[in-house]
């Protein structure tokens, strides 16, 4: 069973109802907790061929994230977030999935809300975000891209119930005075989600 069924799976198995069609949610990146930055991009830019796209605090004062890619339609594959204390605690931070549409990502909140899952309403400035943990505290993010791309990281909670105007002129609004904010067809860094 793939990911994608497995939610899918979980989702009926949640709600104790039958829906007849699914959206698609395509894999988009993982986030592992690291310990030691040097050795980590060492292996995956020097070994395997990735490029840092962006890194820089998660929040003020926060942890420091890492992002990387091969793939210049994809700001990141990867990213790395410092801190993990215990080489033996699981490395996964979470694993994230692009819906296509905003009506998808708000029937993902429609689901989340049904089980009363707890969910973080999370905008990069590129993407609008979920972000909820699975029955066994698996980190997970399904979101949507905005048409634009700016700096990483970047987070600012959003409203959820807003509808996609809305929702995308406060994220306008909000991300136009930071760096690199452009439309992402203007774009000229090497890493940007297309």
């Amino acid at each position: 069973m793939n990911v994608r069924e497995f939610l899918i799976v979980l989702s009926l198995n949640q709600t104790k109802r039958s829906i007849g069609v699914f959206m698609k949610l395509d894999w988009s990146h993982t986030v592992l907790n690291i310990k030691d930055k040097n050795k980590i991009l060492d292996f995956y830019t020097g070994t395997l061929g990735f490029k840092v796209s962006d890194s820089g605090p998660i929040y003020k004062d926060g942890p420091e994230i890492i992002f990387i890619s091969w793939n210049p339609d994809e700001h990141h594959q990867l990213a790395f977030v410092l801190g993990r204390e215990d080489i033996n605690s699981t490395s996964l931070n979470h694993i994230s999935f692009r819906a296509d549409t905003y009506d998808e990502l708000q029937e993902i909140k429609d689901r989340l809300d049904s089980v009363n899952c707890d969910y973080l309403p999370l905008c990069h400035g590129n993407a609008l975000s979920f972000y909820f943990n699975d029955p066994e505290n698996n980190g997970m993010e399904i979101f949507i891209d905005t048409p634009w791309d700016v700096e990483q990281p970047q987070g600012e909670v959003w409203d959820p119930g807003l509808d996609e105007k809305s929702a995308l002129e406060w994220v306008e609004n909000t991300f136009k005075d930071r760096p690199g904010f452009v439309l992402k067809e203007k774009s000229t860094k090497e890493f940007v989600n297309r």
